[in-house]
């Protein structure tokens, strides 16, 4: 079992930066692939990107690629969301999930374990 905390949301403006944080606890949790998806309101949840046990390797939706770097601390059971070049698209509530078999799928199904969330607010 795998729970995961989400913080780090706010409201920023248009071209700042945010760093959210998804501490986990359950003992399997470092040999488990991670990633982020948001969900804006009225509208579907979309994966914004993942990273795999190692943190060798790494996915993003075309959306934010360039603009946000996922990362993870084995050692604190912690992945991360750098988020920077923020723009009022980017308002949603932001997830973290964690999937055994998930590899790097953008596909939310595919996830084992989810967060509450994170409220994200860029304003113009």
């Amino acid at each position: 079992q795998v729970q995961l905390v989400e913080s780090g949301g706010g409201l920023v403006q248009a071209e700042g930066s945010l760093r959210l944080s998804c501490v986990a606890s359950g003992r399997t949790f470092s040999r488990y692939a991670a990633a982020w998806f948001r969900q804006a309101p009225g509208k579907e949840r979309e994966f914004v990107a993942a990273i795999s046990w190692s943190g060798a390797g790494t996915n993003y939706a075309g959306s934010v690629k360039g603009r946000f770097t996922i990362s993870r601390d084995i050692a604190k059971s912690t992945v991360y969301l750098q988020m920077d070049s923020l723009k009022p698209e980017d308002t949603a509530i932001y997830y973290c999930a964690a999937g055994g078999s998930s590899g790097l799928s953008p596909d939310r199904i595919r996830y084992d374990y989810w967060g509450q969330g994170t409220q994200d607010t860029v304003s113009s």
